[in-house]
């Protein structure tokens, strides 16, 4: 096994573990941080979101120092700034998903394992919608 693969594997399991351990992963909790005129809010994910930008942020500094990865592989970064129609399209439609299914791409796969049927719905229909993109833009 590579070191690229190991490392993938080991950052999937620490994301997951991070998502099921904070309760971000509970669609109940991610729609109760959304329901902020409602009278429910739960504040919870924005402290998750806060600590995650700030790994982020020493991340960011930190590579710029670097040549390569920890695993000797070349950065392939994003180049684009430009915000489009397609990227706004693309957010809206994430946004909207994200509030009626209170799941997003990382918490739904750990649903899977957590709760198989609501989550293989909205798995399915992520995946769906991804098979149509490229049927639509290749």
């Amino acid at each position: 096994m590579n070191k690229e693969l190991i490392a993938t594997i080991i950052s999937g399991l620490i994301f997951g573990a991070g998502l099921a351990i904070s309760g971000m992963a509970d669609p109940v909790r991610v729609k109760g941080f959304l329901d902020i005129l409602g009278g429910n809010w739960d504040p919870t994910l924005m402290f998750v979101m806060g600590g995650a930008v700030i790994v982020m942020a020493v991340a960011w500094v930190l590579q710029k120092s670097m040549t390569h990865t920890w695993t000797g592989s070349e950065f392939f970064l994003p180049t684009s700034t430009t915000i489009d129609r397609p990227l706004i399209l693309g957010a809206v439609l994430f946004g909207i998903g994200w509030g009626i299914a209170g799941l997003c791409p990382g918490p739904a796969l750990i649903g899977l394992v957590l709760e198989p049927l609501s989550a293989a719905v909205f798995v399915i229909s992520m995946l769906a919608g991804m098979y149509i993109f490229k049927l639509v833009k290749p």
